[in-house]
């Protein structure tokens, strides 16, 4: 088992030489995480796995993903994208034009869930859907929009729960256990390398998405992000977080209305 003060060692390694700041992210998560690539990687001792990170800049690359969290699906809490159609999507209807951030994308279904739930509402044509992460190897994965056909059926079942109105096999054609979803969904997203912990502010969005990203921030760094996607955030935007994840006890909860019981803010002004 890695000790803290190992851990300590590491994430300096890390912040620099590559550029890499884990410093405020959760302790037992990350010790966790250690914990498990050195299992996988069969490491003999800390120095080893040390040495590889120091010397070896291609291994950072599975290290950093092993380290960052890539657990995603489609439609993932189907009353959550109830209420993205039911209570977010009307209102933006009336801009003249859409923009929404998905920070924290990882592999990019939840990227292709919205970019569907914009062409049933007749608005993905007037809509632009940047999605960001730390790691540029999950953003490739999204890029491509190919997905392992395995959990379409459960993805269906979801997306129906949701309020979907067409048949879900439609939206993507299926080949030798994978599937790729219609290019004119992904026309309208921009992938891009961005960096929560360090990085300013690029535009300014409609809907802010990040889910299940800040439970692995700690207090100090979650009320950082959150600056951000306030001074991100137009006036009357939504911002819309993970099952687990509040504005509550934030200095910036005044500053926001939460909508219904689904874990969606609307900015007062």
């Amino acid at each position: 088992m890695i000790e803290e003060n190992e851990v300590d060692l590491l994430l300096n390694d890390l912040l620099d030489m590559y550029g890499y700041d884990f410093t405020h992210y959760s302790r037992a998560s990350l010790k966790r995480r250690i914990n498990r690539i050195w299992t996988l990687d069969k490491f003999p001792s800390f120095a080893e796995l040390r040495y590889r990170i120091r010397s070896d800049a291609d291994y950072i690359k599975r290290f950093v993903e092993e380290l960052t969290v890539n657990v995603t699906e489609m439609f993932r809490d189907p009353l959550f994208y109830k209420s993205l159609r039911t209570e977010v999507l009307h209102t933006l209807a009336a801009k003249p034009f859409i923009r929404i951030w998905h920070a924290g994308c990882s592999t990019g279904e939840e990227v292709f869930s919205m970019a569907i739930l914009l062409q049933e509402a007749n608005l993905l044509q007037k809509s632009l859907l940047y999605a960001t992460d730390l790691n540029p190897e999950v953003l490739e994965i999204a890029r491509k929009g190919i997905f392992s056909l395995a959990p379409m059926k459960q993805y269906s079942e979801s997306y129906m729960q949701s309020g979907g109105i067409n048949d879900f096999s439609s939206y993507y054609t299926a080949h030798y256990g994978y599937v790729k979803f219609r290019g004119d969904l992904a026309e309208k997203m921009v992938f891009s390398t961005h960096n929560l912990v360090s990085d300013r502010s690029f535009n300014e969005f409609d809907l802010i998405i990040c889910r299940n990203v800040l439970i692995y921030f700690d207090k100090a760094l979650q009320q950082r992000v959150m600056s951000l996607f306030d001074e991100s955030l137009g006036a009357l935007g939504y911002l819309a977080l993970g099952a687990k994840e509040t504005l509550k006890f934030s200095t910036l909860q005044p500053r926001f209305k939460q909508l219904g019981s689904e874990k969606i803010w609307r900015k007062l002004n």
